[in-house]
């Protein structure tokens, strides 16, 4: 099964439209909040899923070779942080141990904007995830078009997309 899964990882990857090299990591590190998340399997990120995150800063350091996530998650209405350190592997993969394995990947990012993908094995089922995050509360309706192309690009539907800024109450 992990051979099955790291070749489809190759797959997306390499099918990626921006790879590694072509994200800035000057336009990574500051602060964001998690505006948008979207899933094939919907119910890990509703509100009290287990990979409903509410980020608050992203650093990068080395030229992206180590990214340090700052996030909130919400357990039984109650906001968790915690804050992890990511090492890159090969193809631009991070990844997590988080309510099981998490190979991540920036795929977009601008001044504004930065788009996480994600696949989350559980030992049962393997969910793609994209996380959208921004500087500030919202996206313009550019932002958005781009962030519903990117899902289309893998397979996401975009009627799967959840506002998640609306549900952040968690501490700054």
């Amino acid at each position: 099964m992990k051979v099955v899964f790291l070749t489809l990882l190759l797959g997306l990857v390499c099918g990626a439209q921006e790879t590694p090299a072509e994200i800035d990591p000057s336009k990574v590190t500051g602060e964001w909040r998690t505006i948008y998340v979207a899933a094939d399997n919907k119910e890990k990120v509703v509100e009290g899923g287990p990979l409903r995150c509410y980020n608050r800063q992203i650093e990068c350091k080395n030229d992206c070779e180590y990214l340090l996530i700052s996030f909130y998650v919400k357990f039984d209405g109650r906001c968790e942080f915690f804050s992890e350190e990511l090492k890159r592997q090969e193809g631009g993969i991070y990844v997590i141990e988080f309510a099981g394995t998490n190979y991540l990947q920036i795929i977009h990012v601008t001044d504004n904007i930065l788009v996480f993908y994600f696949e989350n094995d559980d030992g049962q089922k393997i969910t793609k995830i994209t996380e959208a995050s921004a500087r500030g509360t919202s996206f313009t309706q550019e932002e958005l078009q781009k962030y519903q192309e990117l899902n289309s690009e893998r397979g996401i539907p975009n009627e799967n997309i959840d506002n998640v800024i609306e549900t952040d109450n968690c501490p700054p």
